[in-house]
C-alpha cells in the first residue's frame, strides 16, 4: 500500500532539497495502516525481560545434539549470556560493535528502552559490562538505533519527539574497569525522533530514517567531525523510510560506480536514490514486489550486484532476492523460503558469502549465500534465543552483529538481553 507521506513527498519535489519537512514521531510511518499494525502487534507482544543468572565465565556451552543449555541451535556455540539485568534493565533493541583499532578490543554497544549499554566483548565467555548512556532526559523507547563511525556512537531514538541523536567518544571505554553511568559527549538535534540509523564510513555521513523530518525520509547529517554533526540534506520525495543502507557503489553498474547510493526500504519498494550531491539527490528507481506488505531492511553483497531483503509483516517469512547491477532497474529475480515456521524475519547483513539474519522467534539465522547468482541460499546453522516456538510474534532476536573480526556474533535479545555466539562452520 502506497503511504500518503509518499504523496506529500511528491509535492516537495518542488522545494530545497535541504528543507526540513515535519512528519508524527511514530515507531512506523502513523499514516500507513501497516505501520499502525506493526506498532500495536510490538507493544502487544512484549513479554517481561528475562532475569536468570549469566552465562559467563565458561570455554564455551557447545551445541549439543540440537541445544547448547536451553538454547536450541545447530552449528553454532553458545559463548555467554548477558540477561538485561546485567546491563542496565529495560527491554533489548538494536546493537552495533565497534572494535578499538588502537587496542583491537572490540565492543558491543546494546540499544535498550532506557539507554544504551558498553559491553566489553574481547573475551566472549567473560564479557564486561562497562556501564550505560541512559537515554536522553531519561526518555523510554522501544525503538533505538546505533551506528559508529571514528571511534564514535551514534545513538538515536523512535517516539521521544525530543531524543535527537546522542553522540558518545568510544575511547571513553579504554580505561573503564567498574560500571559508570555515561553522559553524551554531543547531540544532534537537527531531528527529534529516528527509526533507525545507517552510516557510510566511506564519506562520513549518518542517514537518520523515519524521523520527523524530511517527510519521514532520509536525513543526512555529515559527521566527518563527530563532535560536531551537521546537517546535510534530505531525500523526502518518497516520503517514509524504514531502515537503508547507503555505500560508496562499485558494482555492475557502470553509470553509477563510485556515486554514493542508497538502497532504501520504504514500506512498499525498495527505492534507490543517488546521494552524492546531498543538496540535489536524485531518486534513480522506486519498485515494489508481489505480495508487498512491509518492506523493512536489506543488505548488499560485497560486489554491489544483488542484495537480500525482509518483508516485516508478510504471513510467511521470506529473503527476497534482487538483482542491482542495473540500478536504473532493479529486479526481484527470487526468493528463499526458511522452513523454521512462521517467525518474523527482522535484520540481516552480508559478511562474504554468508547471510546473517536476525528472526526475532526463529533468533539468529545463517545461510549460506555462494549461490545467490543463482538465487540460491541454505540454512547452513542457527541459534534461537526464543526456545518457546518459532510462531510469528514480536520477541526474541532483535538484531546481530557478525562483523567481529573474532569470529564473535552478538545477538540482541528483546527479553533475553545480550547473547554472543561462534558458528562452527
Amino acid at each position: 500500500m502506497r503511504s500518503p507521506n509518499r504523496l506529500i513527498g511528491v509535492a516537495a519535489l518542488a522545494v530545497t532539497a535541504l528543507a526540513i519537512l515535519t512528519a508524527p514521531a511514530s515507531a512506523h510511518d502513523p499514516n500507513s495502516p501497516e505501520g499502525k499494525a506493526e506498532a500495536a502487534a510490538f507493544e502487544r507482544d512484549l513479554e517481561p525481560a528475562w532475569r536468570q543468572d549469566p552465562v559467563t565465565g565458561l570455554a564455551l556451552v557447545p551445541c549439543t545434539n540440537g541445544m547448547a543449555g536451553q538454547f536450541p541451535c545447530r552449528n553454532v556455540d553458545l559463548l555467554a549470556h548477558l540477561p538485561l539485568n546485567t546491563i542496565g534493565g529495560g527491554n533489548g533493541n538494536s546493537m552495533w560493535g565497534w572494535t578499538d583499532s588502537t587496542t583491537g578490543r572490540e565492543y558491543v554497544i546494546f540499544g535498550r528502552s532506557n539507554g544504551a549499554a558498553f559491553v566489553d566483548v574481547t573475551t566472549p565467555t567473560s564479557p564486561r559490562y562497562l556501564g550505560n548512556l541512559p537515554s536522553h532526559n531519561g526518555t523510554s523507547s522501544s525503538w533505538r538505533d546505533i551506528k559508529v563511525y571514528r571511534n564514535h556512537a551514534f545513538i538515536g531514538a523512535d517516539n521521544i519527539s525530543s531524543h535527537g541523536m546522542q553522540v558518545f567518544d568510544l575511547t571513553r571505554l579504554r580505561n573503564v574497569t567498574t560500571p559508570q553511568t555515561f553522559t553524551a559527549n554531543a547531540r544532534y538535534t537537527g531531528f527529534g525522533n529516528s527509526h533507525t540509523l545507517s552510516v557510510n564510513e566511506a564519506t562520513g555521513f549518518i542517514y537518520a530514517v523515519g524521523s520527523n523530518t524530511c517527510s519521514g525520509g532520509v536525513h543526512m547529517v555529515n559527521v566527518q567531525n563527530p563532535l560536531q554533526p551537521r546537517n546535510a540534506g534530505c531525500v523526502s520525495n518518497d516520503g517514509y523510510v524504514h531502515e537503508n543502507q547507503c555505500v560508496v557503489y562499485q558494482g555492475p553498474d557502470t553509470t553509477y560506480r563510485g556515486r554514493e547510493i542508497c538502497f532504501n526500504y520504504n514500506e512498499d519498494t525498495l527505492t534507490i536514490v543517488d546521494v552524492t550531491t546531498k543538496t540535489a539527490p536524485r531518486q534513480l528507481s522506486r519498485t515494489s514486489y508481489t505480495n508487498a506488505r512491509y518492506t523493512h531492511q536489506g543488505w548488499l553483497t560485497a560486489d554491489h550486484a544483488r542484495l537480500v531483503m525482509d518483508d516485516e509483516l508478510d504471513s510467511n517469512p521470506r529473503t527476497l532476492i534482487w538483482n542491482v547491477s542495473d540500478l536504473d532497474r532493479p529486479v526481484h529475480t527470487g526468493t528463499y523460503n526458511p522452513t523454521f515456521g512462521a517467525a518474523i524475519d527482522h535484520n540481516q547483513y552480508i559478511v562474504g558469502n554468508r547471510v546473517y539474519q536476525a528472526n526475532y522467534r526463529a533468533g539468529l539465522r545463517i545461510l549460506d549465500a555462494s549461490g545467490i547468482a543463482s538465487n540460491r541460499l541454505s540454512e547452513i546453522g542457527f541459534f534461537d534465543i526464543y526456545p518457546a516456538n518459532n510462531n510469528n510474534g514480536f520477541n526474541g532476536a532483535w538484531n546481530v552483529y557478525p562483523f567481529f573480526r573474532s569470529g564473535t556474533i552478538a545477538i540482541s535479545g528483546i527479553e533475553q538481553g545480550l547473547v554472543l555466539v561462534r558458528a562452527t562452520v
